[in-house]
């Protein structure tokens, strides 16, 4: 009896204290965002770049490990940086947020390093961690370099929280990763995946998502220093996830959500017309979307470009579309991947090896030709089930750099993070 009464009497003082931390929550006063930073393209792009390139390269370079949801962000001088989750498998203990260069002189990705892992995370936190995920990066205004990822201490993904750690020096040194406290119910079930968008006045927006009890998004506001000062609804109820976030100029932007119900298989659009306080009802666009991870950015003529897996069923093809600012013209310009069958039916060992090994070489470049004969070996248990091999092309994240260039990352059949460049000359072409 006194077990079940000290049981009794915990479980009414967490809830009492969860409703104190949620009447705390709602009481604070409104916030007035300030309006979206402006990107800046170097003025001389349309004389450096007026010859079209296109340029497709692999990152991650290990050869062993299952590797997913990256993102990259251009810096200073042309050089990128990107960051990945790598491990046995997605959710295993052993995954660890990887990173890598690109250097611009040599047209190369330098060797991967390690950025988190669960111990890092757990003394910068001072929480048990059991698994991490989706790691975004991006460069500030202010030229620090910001990176969120998500970790989880108990259950699923549903559960998960998200960490920051901020870089002063362009990513050659990092902070000691700290908990952001996103919901007074005990701090759980916000994820991230998309880029950030920044404010004039050095704040930060950052799209989240709920898998908890619902699956909606919201825009979580950050001081500039990564405090989270409020967050803002941008959709409810249970089939909305992983937004990103395109902004118009400085008061409205387009928020970008994947769709995982059962009434249509579409993406969803929301707007904002004050700088992220409140968005529109969200409403679904033209191209198909098999409940999957989408990216978006701008261009210069007010219009987006949007990567996703434009199926009805499966992740076998990954598209480029452009389209106007109103969402309305959908202009398809390039398959960045797709598997040789429309349907995505599995192809036997030799021929998917035959097929495989050409993709790998079109975007190994000089440092990881020479790993093609391992890379092949290892597909039995990388890639291939008994029923046959699958192509995955998927969770792509967009970027532009301050010279104009686009960037695109993608998980190259869970075996490498693909990285694929473009400029407004070859934009310009396709459209």
């Amino acid at each position: 009896m006194r077990a079940l009464s000290f049981r009794l009497s915990f479980i009414c003082s967490s809830l009492l204290l969860a409703a104190v931390f949620i009447a705390a929550w709602r009481s604070h006063p409104p916030h007035q965002l300030a309006p979206f930073a402006q990107a800046v393209v170097s003025s001389d792009t349309a004389t450096t770049n007026s010859t079209p390139q296109y340029n497709s390269r692999f990152v991650s370079s290990d050869l062993d490990d299952f590797v997913h949801s990256s993102s990259v962000t251009a810096l200073p001088g042309g050089d990128l940086m990107a960051v990945w989750f790598a491990g046995s498998r997605e959710g295993a203990a052993d995954v660890q947020v990887r990173s890598a260069r690109f250097d611009a002189k040599t047209g190369e990705w330098g060797a991967e390093q390690v950025l988190a892992t669960r111990e890092s995370t757990r003394d910068g936190t001072g929480r048990y961690i059991r698994k991490l995920g989706n790691p975004v990066i991006a460069l500030g205004p202010d030229q620090r370099l910001w990176m969120f990822y998500v970790s989880v201490s108990v259950g699923g993904w549903a559960t998960s929280a998200i960490n920051l750690m901020v870089s002063d020096d362009l990513g050659r040194s990092w902070s000691a990763p700290r908990q952001l406290v996103t919901s007074p119910f005990f701090n759980i079930s916000t994820l991230v995946r998309a880029a950030p968008v920044f404010h004039a006045d050095g704040s930060i927006g950052l799209p989240v998502y709920h898998e908890f009890m619902g699956k909606f998004a919201e825009y979580l506001y950050l001081s500039a220093d990564g405090a989270v000062i409020d967050k803002f609804r941008i959709s409810r109820g249970k089939h909305s996830l992983q937004p990103t976030i395109v902004p118009l100029d400085e008061r409205r932007a387009i928020a970008m959500l994947r769709y995982a119900g059962d009434t249509h298989h579409k993406v969803l659009a929301s707007r904002t017309e004050d700088a992220g306080q409140t968005w529109s009802e969200p409403y679904p666009l033209q191209p198909s979307n098999p409940n999957s991870s989408l990216a978006a950015v701008g261009t210069d003529d007010q219009g987006l470009l949007v990567a996703l897996n434009d199926l009805q069923d499966g992740r076998f093809k990954l598209s480029l579309y452009g389209t106007d600012a109103g969402l309305s013209q959908w202009r398809p310009l390039v398959e960045l991947d797709q598997s040789p069958d429309p349907l995505g039916q599995p192809f036997s060992h030799e021929a998917y090896k035959d097929i495989i090994g050409e993709g790998f070489r079109a975007s190994s470049g000089a440092r990881r030709l020479p790993l093609e004969q391992r890379f092949l070996s290892n597909l039995d248990y990388r890639v291939c089930k008994p029923q046959g091999c699958d192509f995955e092309y998927e969770y792509p994240y967009f970027s532009r750099g301050a010279d104009g260039l686009y960037h695109l990352v993608y998980s190259w059949n869970n075996t490498f993070i693909k990285h694929v460049s473009f400029n407004a000359a070859w934009l310009a072409e396709r459209l």
